[in-house]
């Protein structure tokens, strides 16, 4: 029997396995600071500034303030002003809401982002062979309702349920998460669900700890591939290699 035949359901991570960030944090920090008459702030700075910032923010109220209930633009308010101040930029609060509003607009659009070639065309075809396809991200609601539709991935079409952890305050890499999204696929059972992300400790292994079956993407040919295969894990340049390789096996095993 093929794999895909035991499946029911396929989920995917979102940044790095569907889309990929373009350009560098800084062109949309110094667009925002130019568009209200500030010199352009230091591109290394900024993206340390915001590195420190962002897990600091994620740390103190994970899954982007879920069970603080914090709001969605407060989060990021925070997280930015925290990111200008590290990086040595300590605007007045209303010079810094004037530059907030056009960084929380541009990464609320898909202005920032790009999708991958074959990502519309697999979740379609997984769609077509009667699969649901899921997404679980550490992600904030804007993906699911803003971003990814205006990249041509939009639900009832591409993919049928998310599972982003700034909705479930649940965030990879626990097991819980992908435990929801196992749920919102009907209840089904682990081994009915192939898991696609680009993350060995954030993907690959929790997946695999619930009885997912998983595997990994190499898009940018990070150097921790080869340790991956030798741990175990199937690993994949690209969707479309995944598509082939499914493909590929069933027919195989229709022709036994």
């Amino acid at each position: 029997m093929s794999i895909i035949s035991r499946l029911r359901c396929i989920t995917l991570d979102v940044t790095g396995t569907l889309i990929a960030y373009k350009g560098e944090l800084g062109d949309y920090y110094c667009m925002a600071a130019k568009a209200v008459g500030l010199p352009c702030p230091d591109y290394k700075r900024m993206h340390e500034g915001f590195k420190v910032a962002y897990t600091d923010m994620a740390k103190r109220y994970p899954c982007f303030g879920h069970s603080e209930k914090m709001s969605n633009i407060d989060w990021w308010r925070s997280c930015v002003k925290d990111s200008f101040v590290k990086a040595g930029y300590d605007y007045d609060d209303e010079t810094f809401e004037k530059v907030f509003k056009r960084i929380y607009s541009t990464f609320g659009s898909s202005a920032p982002y790009t999708i991958f070639s074959d990502s519309q065309s697999f979740m379609r075809w997984a769609r077509e062979k009667g699969l649901l396809v899921g997404l679980v991200s550490n992600a904030e609601y804007r993906y699911q309702d803003v971003i990814l539709p205006s990249l041509g991935l939009n639900q009832g079409s591409e993919w049928d349920f998310g599972v982003l952890s700034g909705l479930v305050g649940v965030e990879k890499p626990n097991p819980k998460i992908y435990e929801i999204a196992l749920e919102k696929a009907g209840n089904i059972a682990p081994c009915e669900a192939l898991h696609i992300g680009d993350s060995f400790r954030k993907d690959y292994l929790p997946a695999k700890s619930v009885g997912m079956q998983a595997l990994l993407l190499d898009r940018f040919k990070t150097p921790d591939a080869e340790a991956w295969r030798d741990s175990g894990a199937p690993v994949f340049p690209d969707l479309l290699a995944v598509q082939h390789w499914l493909t590929k096996e069933e027919e195989a095993a229709a022709g036994q």
